[in-house]
């Protein structure tokens, strides 16, 4: 236990939490339109099991690190390109995510344009079986990312239990605020088009530093929190 008292493993230890927080926002964001669909009394409780499943697929997976390590060795080449399981997983994950994004910010025009349409909703079946495929897409990459950065497998759960409990704190807020703000949802189902994209071209090897994707998220995020407070200024009081 001589490493808990070492400053390297807390330095580790608090950015990988932080690392881990960052990738979490895309899962959050992504459960919270999901659950959107669903009858008011159902939605917390698919956004708490949501989280859970991720917290529990983080975990199994850092304790099959040998099984995470086989699947980026490549196992066929296509088009030039060495493919592993992390490949197809990360390139079928990011389509799924630009599939499922495209097809809400369609739908939500589609409303637009036809108020007196009903809203689908969609069965509590669905949204998990949804919310489980995403949830494995998301802790792969962040499960490689803590074995890319942490050689103790004590310090990667530790940290993932705490990103994932602030993810689960930040979740309600986050889904309320996207469900009040249908600017803000476009806005959030276009940066998962953006996550969606970079996904699929780190599956052919074609890296996108995350740096950008974020820092266009926040300047994008800031915009139209401006544009909120401006349209909230001008409603009579």
């Amino acid at each position: 236990m001589d490493f808990l008292f070492q400053t390297d493993t807390w330095i580790a230890f608090a950015t990988l939490c932080a690392l881990e927080i960052v990738l979490g926002i895309d899962n959050i964001i992504f459960i919270s339109i999901l659950t959107g669909k669903l009858p008011q009394e159902q939605q917390r409780k698919a956004r708490q099991l949501g989280l859970t499943l991720a917290l529990v697929m983080r975990i199994l997976l850092l304790f099959s690190i040998s099984w995470i390590m086989q699947l980026t060795t490549p196992f066929f080449t296509l088009l030039g390109n060495d493919l592993s399981g992390r490949d197809l997983i990360l390139f079928l994950g990011g389509l799924f995510l630009i599939y499922k994004s495209v097809k809400e910010i369609h739908s939500k025009v589609e409303s637009a344009d036809n108020p007196a349409a009903s809203v689908r909703k969609l069965t509590y079946a669905t949204v998990i079986s949804q919310i489980i495929a995403v949830d494995l897409v998301f802790s792969l990459d962040s499960v490689i990312t803590a074995v890319g950065m942490v050689d103790r497998i004590e310090i990667m759960i530790a940290a993932v239990v705490v990103s994932v409990v602030c993810m689960m704190l930040l979740a309600k807020p986050i889904s309320d605020f996207v469900g009040k703000h249908p600017a803000i949802k476009v806005l959030a189902l276009a940066f998962l088009i953006m996550i969606g994209t970079a996904l699929v071209a780190e599956g052919l090897d074609f890296h996108i530093p995350k740096g950008y994707i974020y820092s266009s998220m926040a300047f994008a995020v800031c915009v139209e929190m401006i544009n909120i407070r401006l349209n909230t200024r001008k409603q009579p009081g």
